[in-house]
């Protein structure tokens, strides 16, 4: 691969990281459809939503799926794990140093908690640490994605 090839794949890796955030920063936080707008809601009217306990809502999701219907259910949790493989896959692509798996972990972990602390402080959404477990299983799995395509990539290179 050239090096003008590499350049440009990098910028277009910074333009979708870019986007990947802000995509992920307006459904958080801003998304109506998801019941997240702050605006003509008075914030000291909102009240604080945590939930500290493992998979408490994990199952309460699965337990009442027929009730809650399919659509909430893979919102929330296949939502959350989606969510953060962009994350996962891109974090070691921009930077070579994140190419561990601990990494990832670690960081994709301390972003979920950045979200939900914020979530928390600005009352949109709830502090869930059910979240923080699928989102950094999202970033998981999102760094696994990146090493199958590092994996192909190079059996492709490679000469028989």
């Amino acid at each position: 691969m050239s090096q003008r090839t590499r350049k440009i794949l990098r910028i277009l890796a910074w333009i979708a990281f870019f986007a990947y955030l802000v995509c992920l920063a307006y459904f958080l936080f801003f998304a109506e459809m998801l019941g997240r707008s702050p605006a003509g809601v008075d914030y000291a009217a909102r009240s604080y939503h945590i939930n500290p306990v493992p998979f408490k809502e994990i199952s309460r999701f699965w337990k009442y799926r027929e009730q809650l219907g399919a659509k909430a259910v893979l919102l929330n949790l296949l939502g959350n794990v989606v969510a953060f493989i962009p994350y996962g896959m891109l974090l070691p692509l921009l930077w070579r140093r994140q190419r561990h798996f601990y990494r990832v972990l670690l960081l994709s972990f301390d972003f979920s908690l950045f979200i939900e602390v914020t979530q928390l402080i600005t009352k949109v959404g709830c502090f869930d640490v059910d979240d923080l477990i699928l989102n950094t299983l999202g970033g998981v799995i999102g760094y696994g994605c990146f090493k199958l395509l590092m994996f192909l990539k190079k059996k492709r290179t490679e000469k028989p």
